[in-house]
Order: structure tokens, then sequence, then C-alpha cells
């Protein structure tokens, strides 16, 4: 038979087997929920048995047969090479190890005589030498310890979060069994042989080659698995467990996990997206199918061709000892440029403030195996991507539904090619989005008429980091520290340290009549990018609704570009004037602000723009 089911209670299941950790499980991650769910289970079950029997003469070795059994889940293993390994069950088996470990200590204290019995269901001779039948190999330190009653603050996890999680969950347990006895030693005695020999699991014995498939239908009652952990098991399930061994597969994979979920709890499974949309999807709808079930969708057959990875060990190797290793690290790479500024990857770092993540699919789509030209290649797509998201945006030619499809169409076409190609790709699809969005064909990617009328409709953030942008420009090109980081002026959005648009132009009468009195005029003018900037919090409170004078005032140790409407900016500053000269700009201090002075401001912003996002 393929798949052997057999009944067992925890005296047989800790009798005389040694249990191996299969590379299919995952750490010993339940954590206080699902244990203490465990012991609610079974304690509600033997509290009502124990309740019945308590005052029987019977002697508690014949009176256990008249408590009920329950039924506590399945656990699946494979023998391979005279070994029996764990395919699933090990996070259930583990806790009831801890248990055992407690009842134990518990038996000693009490100078129980079952004690020895519960002790040999913890450990027992395995060949020469005594070994924990639940054989965590690599975390006996941290079991020794908890075995042997050492204080938990001396025992070492260093071994990783499986032994974090025994030790923690340990404590659970000891602190619930002692609520449950004190001094109560027949109940003890009577709960040890309830544990022992009423609590019942199915053994599912299976053979090498249907585990994959097992292991993927097969979940713990406590914690789901994660696709990647089912991945995992569908890939190395195909693979001889000495060569597993010798080429270190299984070590090879936590490695690259760890490196992206460092991150962030299961990035890795975003990591397997963004790779696969990169790899194999031409197009947006193709592309959703991989959102949520991507370990079952790469392998259907359609799919399949490309990556070869069903049925197929040889290819299965390859890919982890290559693809898997390559990718994993790229990822890891442009997510520090991501997360933290580099002056050779600035784009990722700007994509990233505003949420721009399909810059993570298209660098896995352009950069191929092993790709000298992987740093020019980051740097392109990001740069360009935030090129196109900006402009579109400032030239009000963006729509969400036209962006997110073409997105795919340019991963399409810049899968595996050369950073030339990249730049060409980008700027036929940005043409052709603007083109599309205005209903004529345009020729230039940058065009005034486009931009007069952008402004406060914009999304908030965007407007933030449009303003940053320009504030990085002035403080590069004027050798001077931005005055407040990236993430207070485009991110924070709190009261005091967070930056808010403001209006030049209050609205009162003074402003009004500048504008004929026209308030639709004056509102639609004053709406414009060229009337706006920001402010902290706290400040944009306090100049609100002051003349333009008052203003001016407030806007003094403010951002460089609020600055530069005064005229103690241009004073002494060579920097600047350099600045000036160098990129031909038209910064002038303005002490009257009207209609021809909102329209300066807005087309020296759109210069700006061109130098920047050119």
């Amino acid at each position: 038979m393929d798949i052997s089911p057999d009944k067992q209670n925890i005296d047989r299941v800790f009798s005389n087997t040694t249990y191996y950790i299969d590379f299919y499980q995952r750490q010993y991650k339940w954590n206080e929920e699902p244990v203490k769910r465990l012991l609610e289970d079974v304690f509600y079950k033997f509290n009502e048995e124990y309740k019945k029997h308590k005052d029987s003469d019977i002697p508690l070795d014949q009176l256990i047969s008249k408590y009920s059994w329950y039924y506590l889940n399945t656990y699946v293993t494979n023998l391979v090479d005279g070994k029996i390994f764990i395919v699933d069950g090990q996070q259930r088996l583990t806790t009831i190890t801890l248990i055992l470990i407690k009842l134990k200590h518990l038996a000693e204290s009490n100078k129980s005589d079952l004690t020895d019995w519960v002790k040999n269901k913890i450990t027992g001779h395995s060949g020469f030498k005594r070994e924990f039948w639940m054989n965590h190999e690599v975390h006996k330190t941290s079991m020794q310890g908890l075995l042997d009653g050492i204080s938990y603050d001396t025992i070492d996890t260093s071994s990783g979060i499986t032994a974090q999680n025994m030790v923690s969950n340990y404590q659970i347990i000891s602190k619930w069994l002692d609520a449950e006895f004190l001094s109560d030693v027949h109940k003890l005695e009577s709960f040890i042989f309830f544990f022992l020999n009423r609590l019942v699991l199915i053994n599912l014995s299976v053979e090498q080659t249907e585990v994959p498939m097992v292991f993927e239908v097969i979940n713990d009652r406590g914690v789901k698995l994660k696709p990647y952990e089912i991945l995992k098991g569908k890939l190395l399930g195909q693979i001889e467990k000495d060569e597993l061994l010798t080429l270190k597969l299984n070590e090879i994979w936590e490695e690259q996990v760890n490196k992206i979920n460092i991150y962030k709890d299961d990035e890795i499974d975003e990591f397997f997206t963004y790779f696969l949309k990169g790899k194999l999807a031409d197009t947006r709808g193709l592309a959703q199918k991989f959102d949520k079930d991507y370990h079952r969708v790469m392998f259907d057959d359609e799919y399949d061709k490309v990556l070869k990875l069903k049925h197929n060990p040889k290819v299965v190797k390859k890919f982890i000892l290559n693809d898997f290793i390559y990718y994993t690290n790229l990822y890891q790479k442009v997510f520090e440029y991501a997360v933290t500024y580099n002056e050779k990857q600035p784009y990722t770092f700007y994509n990233n403030l505003i949420d721009m993540n399909t810059q993570w699919l298209l660098i896995m789509s352009a950069c191929k195996l092993n790709d000298v030209d992987e740093d020019e290649k980051i740097y392109a797509v990001c740069r360009q991507l935030d090129r196109m998201f900006c402009l579109l945006q400032l030239q009000r030619s963006y729509n969400s539904n036209a962006f997110a499809t073409v997105i795919y169409k340019i991963s399409s076409e810049i899968r595996n090619q050369t950073v030339l190609k990249i730049y060409e790709v980008f700027e036929s699809n940005l043409l052709q989005l603007i083109s599309d969005y205005r209903g004529v064909n345009v020729d230039d990617i940058i065009n005034y008429s486009f931009f007069k009328e952008t402004g406060i409709e914009l999304e908030k953030r965007f407007k933030r980091y449009f303003f940053a942008r320009i504030e990085k420009f002035i403080a590069d090109n004027t050798k001077m520290n931005m005055k407040h980081n990236f993430y207070d002026l485009i991110q924070n959005t709190g009261s005091k340290n967070g930056f808010h648009v403001e209006h030049i132009l209050s609205y009162n009468k003074e402003n009004l009549n500048l504008f004929d009195n026209d308030e639709e005029l004056f509102e639609r003018e004053r709406n414009r990018l060229g009337g706006l900037l920001i402010l902290k919090g706290a400040d944009n409170i306090s100049s609100n609704n002051e003349t333009y004078k008052k203003k001016l005032k407030s806007y003094a140790n403010t951002l460089y570009w609020n600055e530069t409407l005064r005229e103690d900016t241009y004073k002494s500053k060579l920097d600047f004037t350099k600045m000036i000269n160098n990129y031909d700009l038209k910064f002038r201090h303005i002490e009257q602000f009207g209609r021809e002075e909102l329209e300066e401001r807005h087309k020296l912003l759109f210069d700006l723009i061109k130098i920047i996002w050119n």
C-alpha cells in the first residue's frame, strides 16, 4: 500500500521508535494559542472522565480502560534507509513531548512509581545510546536542559526558533499542569494513565513517492503551512535523501529563506510571487494567478514547460543550486536598496517610498541568471519606473488600470534583455500611455500643456513625494544636506513632525482680489503645484489663512524650496547661484504673490521636472 494507517496511543507512539524531523517540516512554530488549545482539549476530556471514576476502588492500571479514548489527530511518517522521518505532525508531537517532560518532573517531585514509565516515553535506547524519541538533532541541548530541569534563562536556545519556542511553550505547559494538579497525586497519576493510554493518534506511513502530495494536503491543525513551506516539500521531496544530505539542499533552502524573511515575516512568499510573475506572466491576467496559490500554479503544464520542475529531480537540483540562490540574493540586494538610501541606487529607495512594488517583478524579469549587468539593470528599471509613474502623474495622464496593465507588457519585453533595451521599452510604453490617455499621438514625453493644470488633485503622498524630490535636487546641487528625512517629508502624517500640503495663497479677501474676485478662477489657480508647498504640521497650522507677506516670514528655516521665495536665500550663496546658472533656472525671491507669480513658479517647477525626470 502507498499509505498505511495505524491507530496508536502515546504509550505506543513513544516506545521504541526514534522520529527524525524531515526536511519538509518547518521549525517548531507553535505558540501560546495552539499549545493552550491542545491543553484545553485534553483536560476537558480528562476532567470529564476523572469526575466519573475518581472515587472508584479499582486500581488505576485497570480503571483506565473505563476512560473514553480521545483522538488527537494524525501524524505522517516515511521510512527511508531504516530511519523513520516525520513528514507531518511534528508540531503536535513536539508539544506532547514537552508535556511528558513536565509530567516526569511532577512524578519525580511527588515520588510517584510512574516516574520511570514517563521518562521512557521521552527518551530511550536506539542502538548504543539513549535518544529523545522526538529527535530534534539540532536542538538537543535545549531539550536536555528542559529534561534536566535547569533554570529557563540558562538554557541555550542559540540553535534557533525551534529551541526558543520549546522553552517558552514549556513554561506555558508547566504553569497549566501545576494549576491542574498542585499536590493531588491521585489526579496526577490518573492523568498519566489517561495521557499515555487513552490519547490516540493515527499514524500514516507513506512511501517516498507519495510524500510531496501528502505533505501538501495535510496541515497541522494549529498553524497553517505557508505556500513556500509547501513548495519546499514539493521540490525537495523529489530528491533522494542521500543527495539532499550530500548537496546540503535543505540547508541551502533554509539559508536563502532566512535571508529574505529577516526583513518581514514570510517575505519569501512575496519573493516567489514576484519571481514567477517576472519570469512567466506576460499579461496582468496571467500574473494574478500567482497571487495566492503560486506553489500550485507554477506546476501547471503551461508554466512547467518553462520551469520543468514537476517530477524532474535533476532540474530541481539545478534550480535550487543556481536560480534559487541567485534570485534570492538579488532580491535581498534590492530590498537593502529599497529600505536604505544608496547614492548608486537611489531610485529603488524612491519607488519604495510610494509603494511602487512592481519594481520587484520588473527586476526579476530583466535579470538573467548570474547577470553581469545586474547593477545596471536594477538602476535602469527603477529609474525608468519612477520616471514613468511620475511623468504620468505630473502630466495628468495617469490611469491606474492602464498603468497596472502595461507593467506586465514591459515585463515581458525586458525579460532577460540588455540595459539599452530596458530604456527603450520604458520610453516607448510611456509615450504610448500618454498618447492613449490624451487621445493624440505625442512625440515629446514632457509637455507643459499637459502639466499646466496639475496640482491639488494629485494623491497626497505623491504631492509630498514630489516636493521631497525637489528638495533633494536643491540640496544636492547646492552641496547642502536635506533638512528633513524622506520619511518625515513623505510618509509621516503626524501633526508634529509630518509634512502637509499648504496653499501659498490663503483664502482671504486680499488674495481673492488679486483674481478679480473670481472665486472659481482663484481656486483653480491656487490649487496648481506652483501655488503649493509642504510645511511641517505645526508650521502649517500657524500659517493658515495668513496674508502672503506673513507667510513669507514663516517659510524661513523650513524647506529649501519654500525659502526660495525669500530674499535672504540669494545673499552670498555661491553654490545656489552656481546651480541656477548651470541649469538656467529662473529662481528669484517674490515679495508679492499673485496670478503671474504663481504661473512663474509653476513654470519653474516644470523646468525642474525636465531636469530631474529627463
